[in-house]
C-alpha cells in the first residue's frame, strides 16, 4: 500500500519526467537509442558466438588430430 502511495506522488507532476516535459524529440531519440542498442547487441553477440564456435571447432580438430596421430 505504501508503494502505491509513492507511485501516486511520483505521478503527480502533470506528466513531467526527470528531464522535464516529454515531447516528440525526447521520445524519438529514446526510441532510436533502443533500436541502436538492440542492433549493436545482436551484432556483438553474434560475433561472439561465431568466435566461440570457431574456437570449439579448432579444439575438436586438434583432439581428432591427436587421436588419429597426425
Amino acid at each position: 500500500m505504501r508503494l502505491l502511495g509513492e507511485i501516486v506522488l511520483l505521478a503527480s507532476d502533470n506528466g513531467e519526467g526527470l528531464v522535464g516535459e516529454t515531447n516528440d524529440r525526447i521520445i524519438t531519440f529514446f526510441s532510436l537509442g533502443v533500436v541502436v542498442f538492440f542492433t549493436v547487441a545482436v551484432i556483438a553477440l553474434s560475433a561472439l558466438q561465431s568466435w566461440l564456435e570457431r574456437r570449439k571447432e579448432q579444439r575438436k580438430a586438434a583432439e581428432l588430430r591427436r587421436r588419429v596421430g597426425w
